[in-house]
């Protein structure tokens, strides 16, 4: 299992260094051994994310007929910052999910987290373009901006934060969305709480 995205995939920020790929792998049991990589490059676009993933997965990736490969996709909210269209970078992510499914690699895909204020429309915006791209393909998505927004907890935390970036509250709360949004049932396992 590969994730790909910015520097939110390595948990920068976080004081327990786990981020929310560590909790999310730590709350999951497996039913076989399961390698998770992560390959995050501070402020990434989904143009760039686009450009690296197949070549950085592929040195991680066994062979489709003897490996199950999964790749989580954080898309991030760097398209906004970038001045990115919002039709260039629902392509970008069509492509990297056409391309993994055609390469028999299970994608799932995470919309950007809430940022700046003055930012919030633009970023609603492209989370629900990059929903829309996943449901249309079957793919799961986690819409991250839309609950934690105006979420109390989410807010005092980036009210505390010097660096702009989550802290270990806003890092277990996309840990709980992650493993609330079909992570069980895309990855084969029980869908209890789902």
């Amino acid at each position: 299992m590969c994730v790909v995205g910015d520097e939110l995939c390595a948990g920068i920020g976080d004081p327990r260094g786990l981020g929310w790929v560590g909790r999310v792998i730590a709350r999951t049991e497996f039913t076989a051994p399961t390698m998770t990589f992560t390959l995050p490059v501070p402020h990434e676009t989904l143009g760039g994310l686009k450009e690296r993933w197949e070549s950085e997965t592929a040195l991680r990736f066994g062979h489709p007929d003897e490996t199950d490969n999964r790749l989580i996709i954080a898309s991030g909210r760097y398209d906004v910052d970038a001045d990115i269209s919002l039709a260039r970078s629902r392509l970008h992510l069509a492509g990297i999910i056409d391309h993994a499914l055609g390469q028999r690699i299970q994608p799932f895909v995470l919309g950007p987290p809430p940022g700046r204020a003055r930012d919030g429309e633009r970023i609603a915006e492209l989370s629900r373009g990059l929903g829309d791209v996943c449901n249309r393909r079957n793919v799961p998505y986690v819409e991250v901006y839309e609950p934690l927004a105006q979420h109390e907890q989410w807010l005092a935390d980036a009210a505390r934060s010097r660096t702009g970036f989550p802290g270990q509250d806003g890092y277990g709360l996309i840990a709980w969305l992650v493993l609330h949004t079909r992570w069980r049932t895309w990855l084969g396992l029980t869908a209890d709480d789902e």
